[in-house]
């Protein structure tokens, strides 16, 4: 028996899931009031008062810390790495409390917390900690690193916990490893990852934070460069605009509202603007598999999509009207993102992998 603890924070809640080597024993969203949360100023201070939460949460199902073998969170902070499970050490949580990559999400804490908890099993034999494909992930091919100005490349930050082990699973159920197979691989939720995988390696996706892909219920999508600087121009702030592209765009900017859902119910009900939108977000997310199929040359062995949104079966059927051409397109709605930590632990302890170090060194460092 090998047991596992995964820790994944959100901006409200941290999910926690207790594996026996790759079956769930539990899992449970752990929620923080928002009043409590506001009254940190960074987010590393909001460390203690999520570890109190969760160790509240696991003692009521009677969880022995010192009985647990790894501990796993979710990535967030880092320079770009190649993918794999990650040990973590000093430069990982330095990196993670100070966001080196200049991106601020609750995942940052992830590390940190199976740092904390890790110690706190047994401060004299602290477990190994964890942190498998984090958003950070960056293994683009030399081309999608280029743009057409001097100086500056690409980078990417996506869904890599949940799009890598969705193609895995689903490389899995064609009899098939990963790494054999050419996927184009989707996330599709508040915020939306396509991306396409050549034989075990994510060559090719759009960045969700730079303002890449389609547009999503918070997220404004990709926009033409000369119109963002039109806003500017006209007095929306730079911050302002920056919050486009995270937070306050897409659904959220046009229809007032990021309950997707919502969006496609008042669309089927006859209402053009919620139509007009739904539509469009559809159209973008298609336009970007058909791009993710021509990376991988045409030679693509399944569309596979996943995210909160996939729920929706007439996005799903959109998506096959579409795609299905290209090749077969299949569904798994909602995220593997607890199971997903759990079986990079797992690897790493069976001996299937070998832990990965963590250097601080981005993964490409130019041409």
């Amino acid at each position: 028996m090998t047991t596992i603890l995964t820790i994944n924070p959100g901006s409200t809640s941290t999910k926690v899931g207790l594996f026996d080597n790759d079956t769930a024993l539990f899992t449970e969203k752990v929620a923080h009031a928002a009043d409590k949360l506001a009254f940190y100023e960074g987010l590393s201070e909001q460390l203690p008062y999520r570890r109190d939460c969760i160790l509240e949460a696991l003692g009521a199902h009677d969880v022995d810390l010192a009985k647990i073998d790894a501990f796993v969170g979710r990535g967030g902070g880092l320079l770009p790495v190649d993918g794999g499970t990650y040990a973590v050490n000093s430069t990982m949580l330095s990196h993670a409390m100070k966001a080196a990559n200049g991106v601020i999400h609750p995942a940052n804490l992830g590390s940190q917390l199976a740092h904390e908890f890790a110690l706190f099993a047994d401060p004299s034999h602290p477990r190994p900690a964890f942190v498998v494909n984090p958003p950070d992930t960056d293994e683009l091919c030399d081309c999608a690193r280029m743009t057409g100005i001097k100086g500056v490349y690409r980078h990417v930050h996506l869904h890599a916990l949940n799009l890598k082990e969705t193609a895995i699973r689903h490389a899995a159920s064609l009899g098939r490893q990963y790494e054999e197979c050419n996927f184009v691989v989707c996330h599709v939720g508040g915020g939306t990852s396509v991306s396409a995988h050549r034989k075990g390696k994510m060559v090719d996706g759009n960045d969700i934070v730079g303002g890449e892909g389609p547009m999503t219920p918070t997220r404004c999508g990709a926009m033409p460069v000369v119109e963002i600087l039109d806003l500017i121009e006209e007095g929306r702030s730079v911050k302002e605009v920056r919050k486009m592209c995270m937070k306050t765009g897409g659904f959220t900017d046009l229809l007032g509202t990021s309950d997707a859902m919502a969006v496609q119910q008042r669309a089927e009900l006859g209402d053009a603007e919620a139509k007009r939108a739904w539509d469009a977000m559809l159209y973008q997310v298609c336009k970007e598999i058909g791009a993710m199929a021509c990376v991988l040359g045409g030679e693509v062995d399944g569309i596979v999509l996943g995210g909160g949104m996939v729920h929706s079966n007439e996005l799903v059927d959109r998506i096959i009207a579409n795609c299905g051409w290209i090749a077969p397109v299949t569904a798994y709605p909602g995220e593997f993102e607890l199971e997903a930590m759990a079986a990079g632990a797992l690897r790493v302890l069976k001996g299937e992998e070998v832990a990965k170090e963590y250097t601080g060194i981005p993964v490409w460092q130019g041409f």
